[in-house]
């Protein structure tokens, strides 16, 4: 049995002519007739009582119109839904992200996909700080991760989507709390707190690349896995940090933001994914990524 048989059947069936269901099936009425007898021969009943004068549809062919149409209905929705898989969408995206920067730009990200393209799934992976996010991505663990520039993986490719400045996060009794901006080599000696050295947070690497650029390597005291709760340790007068602009919004009791001195230490944010994936929902998420997420000035 093959669908061209289920097609003429149904046409003939709603026609009860012969001649106006080949006409509607753009096809000659001899082969119509053919397609009916070879599918009666499989079946093994007749579906028509037919004379020179008139068509009719037999008990087995009233039986047999409704799974018909249900059969040639679901696969036209299932051509549809894969051409529409194939156009973007729908499918799935797997999206790896971490830190207080991306609670701002991922939502963007997720509420413009959903009104955008419903259809698609973006399968959020949290805590997948830059470095690993940029792994993951190229090893296809990932279709889309937010990470820091630089990046030089071939085969990755990225678009800017923020920038930020890095600015110490200080106790608000801190001697140099009261200082407009903070000299770095006033901070050889303190006690840091930071993201675990491999957990693969940027901001972790922009500290020690700050520190060591200043003369000293930062005592690091304690680890913690996220902003809010480095912040809450600095806070508690456990150490000091460096942390992003983006996290000026946590604010806690004892806590207070310094730039440091000298000219801004940019971080840019990015989305990067592999070039050579095929998905053809990512591309879908890329394109309302540059509506929801632009590239800043």
């Amino acid at each position: 049995m093959e669908l061209r048989h289920l097609t003429g059947f149904v046409a003939v069936a709603e026609e009860l002519h012969f001649g106006r269901a080949a006409k509607r099936l753009r096809m000659a009425q001899p082969p119509l007739s053919q397609q009916i007898r070879r599918l009666e021969r499989e079946l093994g009943v007749q579906l028509f009582e037919r004379n020179t004068r008139s068509v009719r549809l037999t008990s087995a062919g009233r039986s047999f119109l409704g799974p018909a149409r249900t059969v040639l209905q679901d696969v036209d929705i299932a051509a549809r839904a894969a051409k529409a898989a194939g156009q973007g969408e729908y499918g799935r995206v797997t999206v790896g992200f971490a830190g207080a920067s991306s609670h701002e730009t991922l939502p963007r990200l997720t509420r413009a996909v959903r009104a955008a393209h419903p259809g698609i799934e973006l399968v959020l992976t949290g805590q997948t700080y830059a470095d690993v996010a940029l792994e993951q991505v190229a090893e296809g663990a990932l279709d889309l991760g937010f990470v820091r520039l630089p990046v030089v993986r071939p085969g990755v490719g990225t678009r800017v989507i923020d920038q930020e400045e890095l600015i110490c996060a200080l106790p608000s009794d801190h001697p140099l709390a009261h200082h407009d901006r903070i000299p770095l080599g006033a901070l050889a000696e303190e006690a840091f707190v930071s993201f675990p050295a491999n957990a693969g947070s940027s901001v972790r690497s922009a500290t020690v690349r700050v520190c060591e650029a200043a003369g000293f390597t930062p005592r690091v005291v304690q680890e913690a896995p996220d902003s809010h709760t480095i912040l809450a340790l600095v806070a508690a007068g456990v150490g000091i940090t460096f942390t992003l602009t983006s996290c000026r919004h946590i604010q806690q009791t004892g806590l207070v933001y310094r730039p440091p001195a000298g000219p801004p230490i940019r971080l840019r944010s990015a989305l990067a994914w592999r070039t050579d994936n095929p998905s053809a929902a990512l591309r879908t998420v890329l394109a309302v990524a540059e509506r929801a997420l632009p590239t800043p000035d």
